[in-house]
């Protein structure tokens, strides 16, 4: 019967529109949640078979189907804390519950997240105070990034800072820009070796010393323009047993051009001992204690680098990369997802890479607590990006993601909600009298 059938779609639509005000009044009381994505209540009509023309219907009701727009991507909030990170853009930080940490659990479903207020705990550990931990790749003790798989999270580590680590970098790279006196090559100069003493940092930060020399070569008459450059390692022993000098890394003949042009550059470097002169590049490649060191001394006919002119003997321009041993004192993480730590030395190093999360059906995630998602079936399976890679945005520090809910808007679907379900009331209503009029035909 009919009637019968339009008391079943009246329950239905409360049914439905109880759904829809449950979305609403969870997306109002999550309005100031940050990273939370609204939930949304879609209305699917039912239909009962019946024939064409039958001259009766039987109306089929309503259902409420729930989802929630994960796509979607709120405001940046900015914030005073550096480690305060969201995702502007797709994509996701990968976390795990700090309970899965603590109990050394092995390999967790993949968590994710668009947005956190990260802090170290007691151990280090960077979590959110509902306990998420945050997950990254440790980098090399140089800084740089080891080639990981991207379709697991094996190799994920919770991400661990310890303000009381020191660290120092060796140094590498050197550019020597020096003026040496062209009156010392003449027949008349006193040929007296000119010292000068660089340093550097070793592999465990400590100190260390070059030592060069330049001896000129004096001519029977006029100006050889020619000198012997002797570079010694402090940190590389000279054994007294033996006739050789230990200590010496590089011996190099170096003479300088004396015509109009190019006055003053270097016309030629003889390698006696030591490392190889690269003339295309200007640099000799040294061996110290450490390991490779890279000296620039400049190319032939530049004016940077070596020089000989007039009668001073002065440094022009010498630097060098490295640093001594510091302490942590500040920990930031840049758009492309690097965690940064510098220490009070200057030096920054990368510690981490976090990488971001991307699934092809983002609205398709199983949502949990506290902001978090799992892949699911009709998610698909994840990738982990390079931030700015491919389809996803960049990671922004000092700054959460506010709430994706319109309040305005949900105050709007709520008015509409009372007003269906008191409509759907009505319904009921009427057919209940309806019926009464039935029952009171046998009287």
């Amino acid at each position: 019967m009919s009637i019968s059938s339009s008391l079943n779609a009246g329950v239905a639509g409360l049914a439905a529109n109880a759904t829809r005000l449950a979305t609403i009044s969870d997306n109002i009381a999550n309005s100031g949640t940050y990273g939370y994505k609204r939930a949304v209540a879609e209305f699917e009509s039912m239909v009962i078979d019946q024939a064409r023309g039958a001259g009766s219907y039987s109306s089929g009701g309503v259902r409420a189907a729930t989802n929630r727009l994960i796509e979607e991507r709120g405001s940046l909030v900015a914030t005073e804390n550096a480690l305060d990170i969201a995702v502007s853009g797709r994509g996701m930080l990968p976390v795990v519950p700090s309970v899965t940490v603590d109990n050394n659990t092995g390999e967790q479903p993949l968590m994710m997240t668009t947005t956190g207020a990260f802090r170290t705990d007691a151990d280090g550990t960077l979590k959110t105070a509902s306990g998420l931990v945050l997950l990254g790749w440790p980098a090399n003790a140089d800084g740089t990034m080891p080639v990981l798989p991207r379709d697991t999270v094996s190799a994920l580590q919770p991400v661990v800072i310890n303000a009381n680590q020191s660290a120092g970098d060796p140094t590498t790279k050197m550019n020597l820009g020096v003026n040496l006196p062209a009156v010392q090559t003449e027949a008349s100069a006193p040929g007296d070796t000119l010292p000068l003493s660089v340093e550097y940092f070793g592999n465990l930060g400590t100190s260390e010393t070059l030592d060069i020399s330049f001896t000129p070569t004096i001519p029977a008459s006029g100006s050889s323009n020619e000198w012997t450059m002797v570079i010694r390692d402090s940190a590389t022993i000279d054994d007294t047993g033996t006739a050789v000098d230990e200590s010496i890394i590089g011996e190099y003949t170096l003479t300088f051009d004396a015509t109009r042009g190019s006055g003053g550059t270097l016309a030629s470097v003889v390698v006696n001992s030591g490392g190889g002169y690269d003339a295309a590049t200007g640099k000799l490649d040294l061996t110290v204690a450490g390991g490779p060191l890279e000296m620039t001394i400049g190319k032939i006919g530049d004016t940077n680098g070596l020089t000989q002119l007039s009668d001073s003997f002065a440094p022009t321009a010498i630097n060098k990369d490295g640093s001594p041993v510091g302490n942590l004192t500040d920990v930031e993480i840049d758009e492309n997802g690097y965690i940064k730590a510098t220490y009070d030395t200057g030096f920054i190093r990368t510690v981490y890479q976090i990488p971001l999360v991307d699934v092809p059906n983002q609205n398709g995630l199983t949502a949990l607590d506290n902001q978090t998602y799992q892949v699911s079936p009709t998610s698909g399976s994840f990738f982990l990006w390079d931030a700015g890679d491919g389809p996803t945005g960049s990671v922004e520090g000092y700054a959460r993601e506010g709430s994706t809910v319109d309040v305005a808007q949900e105050l709007t679907n709520l008015i509409q909600t009372q007003r269906a379900y008191s409509s759907n009331a009505k319904v009921i209503q009427t057919v209940d009298e309806m019926l009464q009029e039935t029952t009171n035909i046998k009287r």
